[in-house]
């Protein structure tokens, strides 16, 4: 294992550290926890998401007026524990309520849960948006139903745009709830990813070797074989997302092609070029486009593909400038 680290135990501790540190007019850090929260004043919906360390720029790097109000940070590739949860919840309440924008875990989903009910001792009024967009499998390690994954940025994107329009908790989960349902994303693998502590890569590819479908955390994906050309790889998963979409020619949607951690952005801008031609002669139009690391998975080589199907307030939300690290 090569890593520029000190010691496994401490990895996240650091990164939050030096994460304030280096983006003090971003966010900065409630005292003893690994939450980070917005350095700036506002008054509106807090919006509490996060979850396993090693997504970054998930989720801290959307922390900032137009998107989220704190990001938990638990360990690598963990949930964070609900008492961090609900110290979020509280260094962001204005007393409009929270929303939590959750990634369909089991861990995140009880956690997230039990700092919901913490909160409502305090009389906070919170909500909850579950996000599930990976049509790859539909059960998986960790996980009932459908994993949340690189799709949960574009949900921060546009629930914090509301809620800086003044929406209310119950508006903004009931939007939330609705967009979830037309956001959708298959991920593909080069190869694995190395949690520090453990110090080996949770699964192995020969050099020849990808694999369609894999989760975030290196859960299995649906298929290995022998490394394709990105045109055949984007045709494979743009088939598997039109399926699930059903679309007609004529609609309008955004394509959004994010990196696993390790793969150059020449090779993501290879990869969404494919993509936008094979939909094209689907006659589908593309208005929102987004290349780059939002989601990934700490040094995992490999790419997803996200869709969202767009309408004219959304596509307003996607466009409108925020101030955080990532975004």
């Amino acid at each position: 294992m090569k890593k520029i680290i000190n010691d496994p135990k401490n990895v996240v501790d650091e990164m939050v550290s030096g994460l304030v540190g280096a983006y003090p007019d971003y966010v900065k850090q409630v005292p003893e926890t690994l939450v980070v929260t917005r350095s700036d004043e506002y008054d509106q919906v807090a919006l509490v998401s996060g979850g396993g360390s090693g997504h970054e720029p998930s989720h801290a790097g959307f922390v900032g007026d137009g998107m989220l109000s704190a990001a938990v940070c638990g360990h690598v590739f963990t949930s964070p524990t609900p008492d961090q949860i609900y110290e979020a919840i509280k260094a962001t309440n204005k007393g409009k309520g929270t929303l939590m924008i959750v990634k369909n875990y089991s861990g995140d989903v009880m956690n997230f849960d039990m700092a919901k009910d913490l909160a409502a001792m305090d009389d906070i009024e919170v909500d909850s948006v579950l996000v599930d967009d990976d049509i790859a499998v539909e059960d998986s390690t960790f996980t009932q139903g459908r994993r949340g994954v690189a799709g949960t940025v574009l949900v921060h994107k546009i629930l914090g745009g509301l809620a800086r329009e003044g929406k209310t908790v119950s508006e903004l989960a009931s939007y939330g709830k609705d967009l979830v349902n037309d956001i959708k994303t298959v991920g593909i693998a080069l190869s694995g990813a190395t949690v520090p502590e453990v110090g080996k890569p949770g699964f192995v590819l020969a050099d020849d070797e990808m694999e369609f479908g894999v989760g975030i955390h290196g859960e299995p994906g649906y298929r290995r074989e022998k490394i394709k050309p990105s045109y055949d790889i984007a045709k494979e998963i743009i088939s598997k997302l039109k399926a699930e979409f059903n679309w007609q020619a004529g609609e309008k949607y955004g394509l959004f092609v994010n990196g696993m951690g390790a793969t150059p952005l020449m090779e993501l801008f290879i990869y969404f070029n494919d993509a936008k031609k094979i939909l094209s002669e689907e006659g589908i139009e593309i208005t929102f486009s987004k290349v780059g690391n939002y989601m990934t998975s700490l040094e995992m080589a490999g790419a997803s593909i996200t869709m969202i199907k767009l309408d004219e307030e959304r596509l307003r939300l996607l466009n409108e400038p925020v101030h955080t690290i990532a975004w």
